[in-house]
């Protein structure tokens, strides 16, 4: 008994020239995670670099920015992506039929979900439903947003709230679980080990995660390794 309540090992296989990934923080691993489509993802990379993308051991992919939904960038990051991708289609200044046209061209692509901007009316959820039958994900950014208003947009289509509280993530997120016991939550985990373990005991299923500056400087370590080398190679012929 007391072997089994230890930590199972788990074998790690890299290679020298895949050895340099973004690895998502192990404490993300206590979610419980969303099953889609027979697959369980608990970190989601949130990112639109293809470089970064392709380079990351996260479950998923969130790839949402602040401009106007572009077919070009979402069928880039679907075919860069080894792992399931959660498109952002608009719902703010892009809704109703393009935002369905963006959408359904997205599920073409072959992304798991669409993922709508918190400014998404209920006539744009609609037509949204209209074009996909993939899950409709829609994003919660207060928590002054009422529970009327969730409700409705539900019952238009909507399948997994994906919360971005800044720094009213876990209160909003402990919010939503008290409504909804059931309901899938991804939430955005922060940038340290107790904001993520603080969002998980709210009650979000799965997190978001932005790779810090300390990950992405590792192209700059390897760049003085090369400096070193070339040095020694060189300095003294």
């Amino acid at each position: 008994m007391e072997n089994l309540k230890q930590e199972k090992f788990v074998p790690e296989l890299l290679t020298p020239l895949r050895s340099n990934i973004i690895t998502m923080p192990k404490e993300i691993r206590k979610a419980s995670g969303i099953r889609i489509f027979g697959r369980r993802i608990k970190s989601i990379l949130y990112s639109t670099d293809v470089a970064i993308i392709s380079n990351t051991d996260a479950d998923a992919i969130l790839a949402v920015y602040p401009f106007t939904p572009n077919t070009s960038i979402i069928e880039s990051v679907s075919l860069t992506s080894k792992v399931p991708v959660f498109a952002g289609v608009g719902g703010g200044l892009t809704a109703g039929e393009r935002c369905g046209r963006i959408a359904g061209f997205a599920e073409e692509k072959g992304v798991t979900g669409v993922v709508l901007n918190a400014p998404t009316t209920i006539d744009t959820i609609d037509v949204v439903s209209q074009y996909v039958d993939i899950p409709i994900v829609y994003t919660v950014v207060s928590i002054y947003t009422p529970k009327v208003e969730l409700d409705k947009k539900i019952e238009s289509g909507i399948a997994i709230f994906n919360v971005s509280g800044g720094k009213d993530t876990v209160k909003l997120v402990k919010q939503l679980r008290g409504w909804y016991p059931e309901f899938p939550i991804i939430a955005t985990g922060g940038n340290n080990s107790e904001n993520i373990l603080a969002t998980i005991e709210a009650g979000a299923n799965a997190i978001t995660y932005t790779p810090d500056y300390a990950q992405l400087k590792m192209f700059q370590h390897k760049m003085e390794l090369y400096r070193e080398k070339e040095e020694e190679k060189w300095k003294n012929k």
